[in-house]
């Protein structure tokens, strides 16, 4: 096989462990020397392709690279940008291949969502009608957890572990104010359109009366009325009440509680805000004093406290990307497969990229009780072996070490072009 290039790149919100799948492709990709030549990869993702701003991992030593398995965000940026309809856009693809074909780049790898696999399926396909030779695998990445054909996402376990500690704690704090004070503790979490962090949040009520008391699904359609009797019996039996909700909480109508009436680069809606809406009406119809919490970006980058399944498999995907690549597969997705939950096994699979898509995998309904305030015991065998073990990074001065990469750019060959 002649030596080519390979082409890396991050897309959509980041990840606690988004940089453990770049440390596995990287490294693994150093193992092959006479298959691949150097790997590089894109400066905020995909529009460092268009805009041929890429990045040579080569200038960075084993050292550096080994520490990204500990490193929070993304080591080379990413970026919201979607590419547009490949019949009615061909520019940019073809500006793609005019990119790869200068720099040789023989493999590309995009770890990312939904959107990202759509992206990684597109160029396959325009690769193939341009003639040009170039293998595509997609890397899955998303908190979100809503990725078909896989067993999890990389990047998901770590949150479901930070949210249930995090409402575990909190559910302490409110406890101990309840009598003399705040009654009502809401915790807003990630979940667009599939609730599977606010399930996550399920796990820390181990036992009947522990929080958090109320979980709010963007799969169940919210019902004021009897979000509000189920409060009141909440405070009445416990003395307080603790709510985890999803960002994409919505009516029976499909109308998102948060919508701000603004899109993202994706042509999303923009959320935020549920948690304290949710707390507010409480306040208007209980009365009851609340305080509410966004985790926000805290949720995605806490790898000071990730799941060690999670780093592993994130690890794993990127070491499976080159070896498929290598292998001459095209058009797929490297994917966990969950052979037995206690104790949980799983091995790398595949899957082909045009079945990934597009395609949201939302909660299956038995993972939901059937009142819709909670999570059944299949979601918490499905969900517990996800936050299991712990690998923190390591500290200095009290702190954890992260690593920052030289990100030097490669020269540009080709003409300047406007994304």
């Amino acid at each position: 096989m002649t030596v080519r290039n390979a082409f890396y790149a991050q897309s959509g919100g980041v990840t606690s462990v988004i940089n453990s799948s770049a440390c596995g492709l990287i490294q693994e990709a150093r193992r092959h020397p006479s298959l691949i030549g150097k790997v590089y990869a894109g400066r905020d993702g995909i529009i460092g392709a268009l805009t041929e701003d890429l990045i040579d991992t080569s200038f960075e030593s084993d050292d550096d690279i080994a520490r990204l398995r500990y490193t929070p965000g993304g080591a080379f940026g990413s970026c919201r940008y979607k590419l547009k309809n490949l019949d009615d856009h061909r520019a940019q693809y073809e500006r793609l291949i005019e990119v790869f074909k200068a720099h040789d780049i023989g493999y590309f790898f995009y770890n990312g969502g939904n959107d990202s696999m759509d992206t990684a399926w597109k160029v396959s396909q325009i690769a193939e009608k341009m003639g040009y030779p170039v293998v595509c695998v997609g890397i899955p990445k998303t908190v979100d957890n809503d990725l078909p054909l896989t067993d999890c996402c990389p990047g998901f376990g770590s949150v479901a572990k930070y949210v249930a500690t995090s409402i575990r704690e909190a559910g302490y704090d409110v406890a101990s104010m309840s009598r003399t004070s705040t009654k009502i503790f809401v915790l807003e979490v990630m979940g667009r359109h599939a609730g599977w962090i606010t399930a996550a949040c399920g796990l820390a009520s181990e036992n009947t009366g522990e929080p958090p008391h109320i979980l709010l699904f963007p799969e169940v359609p919210f019902n004021p009325e009897k979000f509000l009797v189920r409060v009141q019996e909440c405070v009445d039996r416990h003395g307080y009440c603790t709510v985890a909700v999803s960002e994409g909480l919505a009516d029976a109508s499909g109308k998102l509680i948060a919508d701000s009436g603004s899109k993202d680069a994706f042509g999303h809606s923009q959320l935020g805000g549920v948690g304290q809406i949710v707390a507010q009406l409480v306040k208007d119809k209980l009365g009851y004093k609340y305080h509410w919490a966004l985790a926000d970006y805290l949720q995605r980058s806490a790898r000071h406290q990730a799941s060690r399944t999670d780093v592993e498999q994130a690890y794993a995907l990127g070491v499976a990307a080159v070896k498929l690549a290598l292998q001459g597969k095209n058009a797929l997705m490297a994917t966990i497969v969950r052979l037995a939950d206690a104790p949980y096994r799983w091995e790398i699979g595949e899957a082909p990229l045009r079945d990934i898509a597009n395609v949201e995998r939302k909660m299956p309904a038995d993972f939901i009780t059937a009142d819709g305030f909670h999570i059944t015991d299949a979601c918490r065998t499905y969900l517990q072996p996800l936050i299991e073990g712990e690998d923190p990074p390591p500290y200095r001065k009290g702190l954890p070490d992260y690593v920052r990469l030289k990100n030097k750019a490669v020269e540009k060959k080709l003409m300047i072009f406007n994304i």
